[in-house]
């Protein structure tokens, strides 16, 4: 027997449920119709998924197949999604993935250059943190993405953008937004701290010591900069950002702190509108060399 797509979407569905019933809704199909798939599947591997009948707990076996299948059933859909739309866009398709602090500055610009270039064309943007920008680029969602960080990436290409530098970002209101003189890393971690994702990029080892006692981590930008706006707390991140978070916001250099956040622009070289992502690449590039 071949594994095929829907025994393993039927498995994903009711692995993430915990039960046959709310599964089978989910597919809609009939739960006894969810339960053959499974057995069929479990059959051919010989080894059970689940360790019992109410499908609540999987063993290991099923944990590891878990993971693959999840990776499988997304990038099945994505290509299906991709599919649709370019039959629905024979004027071409951009597909762009950005980390929010960047997003807010690129993806204006970038529409109306876009729609003057090739009317009619068909845009998708998402704006996410580096670690999913770099999937949407490796997964084939994205054309060209931006992001804080880089990996080699068979088929992607990627270019620095530019670096700015990290500093403390703050209420306008908290003490170290007033204290006079340089701040110092005693300062930062002195205070209330909040880590985020950038935070790892920093290699300097007395930030890295103190980072790992930090018991306080925020992903999401939003949600970060209106933490640090009711005044209680204070993060390290680069002053970009800073206009993100509305007025409120302060943001200022850390004595012994030099390093720099790094932004690349990545590209896929198998794209099906290469014109569109040509012209993209440019347009974002420009962006900087103008500032």
């Amino acid at each position: 027997m071949t594994i095929k797509l829907e025994m393993l979407r039927a498995f994903c569905a009711v692995a993430e449920a915990g039960n046959l019933s709310d599964a089978a809704a989910q597919l809609g199909r009939t739960q006894s119709a969810v339960s053959m798939t499974l057995k069929a599947l479990e059959d051919h591997l010989g080894r059970p998924l689940f360790e019992s009948d109410r499908k609540n707990r999987l063993t290991l076996l099923g944990q590891q197949v878990l993971n693959l299948s999840q990776s499988q059933v997304r990038s099945f859909d994505t290509t299906v999604q991709s599919i649709d739309l370019l039959a629905q866009a024979p004027q071409g398709v951009l597909k762009v993935a950005a980390v929010p602090s960047l997003a807010a500055l690129v993806f204006p610009k970038l529409v109306r250059a876009l729609s003057r270039a090739f009317p009619g064309i068909k845009l998708e943007l998402r704006d996410t943190d580096t670690p999913q920008v770099i999937e949407a680029l490796s997964s084939g969602w994205a054309d060209l993405g931006i992001a804080s960080a880089t990996q080699p990436i068979k088929g992607v290409t990627a270019v620095e953008l530019f670096s700015d530098a990290f500093g403390l970002v703050m209420s306008e209101a908290h003490p170290l937004a007033l204290k006079p003189g340089p701040l110092t890393l005693a300062d930062v971690f002195e205070a209330e701290f909040i880590r985020n994702e950038l935070c790892d990029q920093i290699q300097l080892s007395k930030f890295r010591t103190r980072l790992s006692n930090v018991g306080l981590t925020v992903r999401n930008l939003q949600s970060l900069l209106a933490m640090l706006r009711e005044g209680d707390w204070v993060s390290v991140l680069p002053p970009s950002v800073v206009p993100l978070g509305g007025d409120g916001l302060v943001f200022r250099d850390i004595e012994e702190l030099t390093e720099r956040r790094k932004v690349f622009l990545l590209r896929r070289s198998d794209v099906a509108f290469p014109d569109i992502v040509e012209t993209a690449h440019s347009e974002i590039s420009k962006m900087w060399v103008e500032a």
